[in-house]
């Protein structure tokens, strides 16, 4: 593998890692269905405001989600909306593990 090879595959690294967090995902999911203001995120997790930010801090750097602010509230928005499209792909892999695992209990 050479350099650029390398920077390439850190660079969707820290994608990946930005999302494999389990709040992370579920706001990137959120965002799925359009823009919300941090307070709409604190309103519906256990977390302070200072909580929320920082994890969009980690989507925002890396390059996930952007925000614009309007008065005293931030709104933040999927970057690139098809970056969830893999969640479906998980979700296969949970289900065929599941399956595996129920065929071998049964055995």
């Amino acid at each position: 593998m050479n350099e650029q090879e390398k920077t390439l595959y850190a660079a969707k690294a820290a994608v990946l890692k930005a999302l494999a967090h389990p709040t992370r995902l579920w706001m990137a999911e959120q965002l799925a269905g359009g823009e919300k203001c941090v307070c709409e995120f604190v309103n519906a997790v256990d977390f302070d405001f200072s909580t929320i930010s920082k994890h969009l801090a980690v989507l925002k750097q890396a390059g996930i989600v952007e925000d614009e602010k309007r008065g005293k509230q931030v709104f933040y928005r999927l970057k690139v909306p098809c970056v969830l499209q893999f969640i479906g792909c998980v979700e296969a892999v949970l289900k065929a593990n599941l399956r595996q695992s129920c065929s071998t209990a049964g055995k």
